[in-house]
């Protein structure tokens, strides 16, 4: 691979706040390695039809403390095609970009492997609310979502304590568990609902009579999303236990917001990373955080893993939660 004199940067799929921290760490590190950045807008729909900037250091400035993107996300079903594949090489040939580093989830490192087959070195970079890129312990958005969620449901508690109510509340994590584990262990919920640990309507109903026995007369039960309907589940729950239940569904709130610490910080570090890595030549990798170190992988051995639910930690929020 030759030299990399241009490089761009596009985010796809969901936004994640961290998002633009590392937007500005990928800018600030190549120009810094005297490379010219290239921003793409709204992901690889933006790379095929042209849709691009070049960046300077000021094109960053006042935006690590903001959420979204400020290149924006969009969906692009013809990359998941050859053709699309072909668009966009030969639109990186046209602007001249040697290659590209991406921020996204699963979706986007597939398309960032087929393009990295196509010629175009690619770098992928873990952002994603939901925490489920199975080859990172941590994914950039994960930390702020969970903040705000913890925080939504907090506000919820004031209204179910005031008035001796049941509160069902949807997190996001349409497949994974992760931000109804943590957010449920870190506001008491009586019960847990994820898609990870096979659930019995019954099970919610008994904990939250043993909590009625021992005095208790508000209750939170915490449900990601994709598991099931919580309109239901509080109707149901209302027509058994006699508690007037009342759903929630936190949606896109947990999207957005200015990320955390954590965010900002790992995000910086991925993406100053990735820069190092695309100036060595190297494509096809997803980075990542393992064990509180910055490392990488090949996409498709990315792909290929599968991340282990932490049980011990479901094990714990049953435990004291009554």
């Amino acid at each position: 691979m030759g030299e990399m004199k241009t490089i761009g940067v596009l985010t796809s799929g969901g936004d994640a706040p961290g998002m633009n921290a590392f937007v500005r760490a990928v800018v600030r590190t190549g120009i810094n390695k005297g490379m010219r950045v290239i921003g793409i807008r709204r992901g690889y729909n933006g790379l095929i039809h042209g849709d691009m900037v070049e960046m300077d250091m000021r094109s960053v400035s006042d935006i690590i403390h903001r959420g979204g993107t400020i290149l924006y996300t969009a969906r692009c079903p013809e990359f998941k095609y050859q053709e699309g594949i072909e668009a966009a090489k030969k639109a990186c040939q046209e602007a001249k970009i040697d290659g590209i580093i991406v921020g996204g989830g699963d979706g986007s490192f597939r398309g960032a492997g087929d393009l990295s087959a196509a010629g175009v070195p690619c770098i992928g970079i873990p952002c994603t609310i939901d925490n489920d890129i199975a080859c990172s312990d941590y994914t950039i958005g994960y930390d702020t979502a969970m903040n705000t969620a913890m925080e939504m449901v907090d506000k919820i508690r004031d209204t179910s304590q005031s008035h001796y109510r049941c509160s069902v509340v949807e997190v996001m994590g349409r497949h994974a568990g992760y931000i109804a584990l943590n957010c449920g262990l870190a506001v008491g919920a009586t019960f847990i609902v994820v898609p990870e640990i096979a659930f019995k309507f019954e099970d919610i109903v008994a904990k939250m009579e043993q909590a009625q026995a021992t005095g208790k007369h508000h209750f939170i039960i915490l449900v990601a999303e994709g598991v099931g309907n919580v309109t239901e589940l509080a109707q149901k729950i209302e027509e058994s236990t006699g508690i007037e239940s009342r759903a929630t569904i936190l949606g896109h709130v947990q999207r957005g917001g200015n990320p955390s610490v954590r965010d900002r910080v790992v995000a910086s570090q991925m993406g100053h990373y990735a820069v190092t890595l695309l100036e060595k030549g190297i494509g096809n990798r997803v980075v990542a955080l393992k064990d509180n170190h910055i490392v990488d992988y090949s996409i498709q051995e990315a792909l290929k893993m599968k991340k282990p639910f932490n049980y011990n930690e479901y094990q714990v929020a049953n435990d004291i939660s009554f």
